[in-house]
């Protein structure tokens, strides 16, 4: 259970792995495989297995930990697997990106320093193609008026194990409307973000990830976030609060 767990001390080992995932995702567009890590760090195949399941527990990474090759299922901003998000640099594709968010987000990574990003989408609702175009940490052009990143996951589900399912449940939508229609789809009720309010959400954490080799790991308390998203202006009443 991740939610509530304090800061950690990264080991050294942890520290290697990350930096490591991080710049070989950026070169090749995918994560490395347990020999790549290996070669590019040094570190044994158990070091490199309890780093993994370190990073999963302060919130960088998921892995698969049933699997003996621990395999890297996301590390944010990248996903190992198609997602609702694809990046592309110079256009050409470079790699599927973990959520909404993590759109927004990705250009603020030191790899991508003073380059501008494609990042396409969809509604979530429609299934209509979105795209918006990013540079530094800021969207520069968007295929749509006003799009909102749709958010199904109460705060209370958020990262019971790891962080998948959340990032799961962060979506474009094109509209208000269409996130309405979309939460007949699936059920359950969302919050919705405007891009600008996306970005002020994102920026404590974004700033230091990739370009600091010791920032913190990252903790989930539900409470603590109903109170930063209540002084975002965020409409919280989908979720009774």
């Amino acid at each position: 259970m991740a939610q509530y767990v304090p800061r950690l001390e990264w080991s050294e080992r942890a520290l290697q792995a990350r930096q490591f995932i991080f710049d070989f995702w950026a070169e090749h567009g995918r994560g490395p495989n347990l020999r790549q890590a290996h070669e590019g760090t040094g570190l044994s195949r158990r070091d490199l297995v309890q780093a993994y399941k370190e990073l999963q527990t302060g919130i960088v990474m998921v892995v698969d930990q049933d699997s003996p090759n621990c395999d890297i299922i996301k590390i944010p901003p990248y996903s190992s697997f198609p997602s609702q998000v694809e990046m592309y640099l110079d256009d050409r594709f470079h790699s599927f990106i973990g959520c909404a968010h993590e759109a927004v987000a990705v250009s603020k990574m030191p790899h991508f320093a003073g380059r501008e990003l494609r990042l396409e989408t969809y509604c979530a609702c429609c299934l209509e193609p979105m795209s918006f175009r990013s540079r530094e940490f800021e969207v520069i052009q968007t295929s749509h008026a006003n799009p909102l990143v749709h958010w199904s996951s109460p705060l209370w589900d958020w990262v019971h194990e790891d962080m998948k399912s959340m990032c799961d449940h962060v979506n474009m939508v094109i509209d208000a409307d269409h996130a309405l229609a979309f939460e007949r789809q699936i059920g359950r009720r969302g919050i919705l973000f405007t891009l600008e309010q996306v970005r002020t959400f994102v920026e404590p954490s974004i700033g230091v990830r990739g370009w600091d080799y010791h920032w913190p790991s990252i903790t989930m308390n539900p409470e603590g976030l109903i109170a930063h998203f209540r002084h975002l202006g965020i409409d919280l009443s989908p979720w009774g609060l």
